[in-house]
């Protein structure tokens, strides 16, 4: 029997907030530039109407990987937790515009839905300020076991391995899923993340990721190695597949048999990285979820990413198919 879908994405559901802003704002706000830092629904409100105009855009790293899924054409379904709000409203029409399965219960009381001011400077460097509020209440009993079972790869976020409840809800989506005989797919999201759970992530690693993803600098310190072929050689080990990106050089991709250098793509015009391992996470599991080498799967990352950093947005903002029609 065929699963439903073939990639199902778990994380933080969130709206996205875009504005440009120059250096001398960052510094007024005392915001370091290119931090992600966490801060309060006042905080939020706070900085939100010292903004210019602003774009609004559902987000969320696993969200961002999910709609660049589907415009490639992929079958694709999401869980994540939002509030019965106006913000929640616009991340549930947004993700199920795009053909998404998103069945997920919004909470009726509790913290607002999730938000995230993305501030983008001339350069392309985004600074993020991020209100968690509902997404980060994700239990096990919003993991819906029929869609983890229907899905031939889930992808987790480990943005979202901080809060007890939802580490609970990623153990019980990942038992499901093998349980079923499907992958599991995570990326390590930022090094802060990895810093403070190295040593659950590396258990991760070792016993139940299938497919990983990280950037040079996160699988170095998942490692504790200034060394990235040592850190290359260690993953190795430890995951059937690891995709690591090395930013304008490309990736290079990882089997128990094969290490693929892959070159990146040339982008002429920058304008925001936001999203881009998002991005490429989406191009290589469309590559793998069709049969393509490591190689192929690899390229294929590379290519959407280096389309969505053209734009402001971390979502693709034309037909993925299309795109990769033209450009394959």
């Amino acid at each position: 029997m065929t699963n439903t879908f073939d990639v199902l994405g778990i994380g933080n559901a969130i709206v996205d907030i875009l504005t440009n802003v120059n250096d001398d704002f960052l510094s007024s706000c005392d915001i370091p530039k290119g931090s992600m830092q966490l801060v309060n629904e006042s905080e939020s409100n706070g900085l939100y109407k010292k903004l210019g105009q602003c774009i609004e855009c559902s987000g969320g790293s696993a969200a961002n990987t999910i709609a660049s899924l589907a415009s490639m054409g992929s079958k694709t379904a999401f869980i994540g937790k939002v509030k019965r709000d106006q913000l929640g409203a616009v991340f549930k029409h947004d993700i199920k515009s795009l053909g998404t399965s998103f069945t997920s219960v919004a909470a009726t009381d509790g913290p607002a839905t999730a938000h995230c001011l993305v501030l983008v400077t001339p350069d392309a460097e985004r600074t993020m300020c991020t209100y968690l509020g509902a997404c980060v209440n994700l239990t096990t009993d919003d993991i819906d076991e029929d869609v983890v079972s229907n899905s031939n790869i889930i992808y987790l976020e480990g943005y979202l391995w901080d809060p007890e409840p939802a580490k609970a809800a990623f153990r019980k989506a990942i038992d499901i899923a093998h349980k079923a005989g499907n992958k599991v797919a995570f990326s390590l999201s930022d090094s802060f993340c990895v810093d403070r759970h190295r040593a659950e992530f590396l258990e991760l690693a070792k016993n139940d990721i299938d497919i990983l993803f990280a950037n040079e600098d996160e699988v170095k310190m998942l490692y504790s190695t200034d060394d990235l072929d040592q850190a290359v050689k260690q993953v190795q080990q430890d995951c059937d597949i690891a995709a690591i990106t090395c930013s304008a050089k490309g990736c290079i991709v990882i089997s128990k048999d094969e290490i693929v250098n892959v070159a990146g793509n040339q982008v002429a015009l920058l304008k925001d990285t936001t999203g881009a391992g998002d991005a490429f996470a989406a191009g290589f599991l469309h590559a793998l979820s069709n049969g393509k080498s490591l190689a192929e799967c690899g390229a294929l990352g590379n290519l959407i990413a280096s389309e969505v950093i053209t734009h402001i947005g971390a979502r693709p903002d034309m037909d993925l198919k299309e795109f990769v029609a033209k450009n394959t």
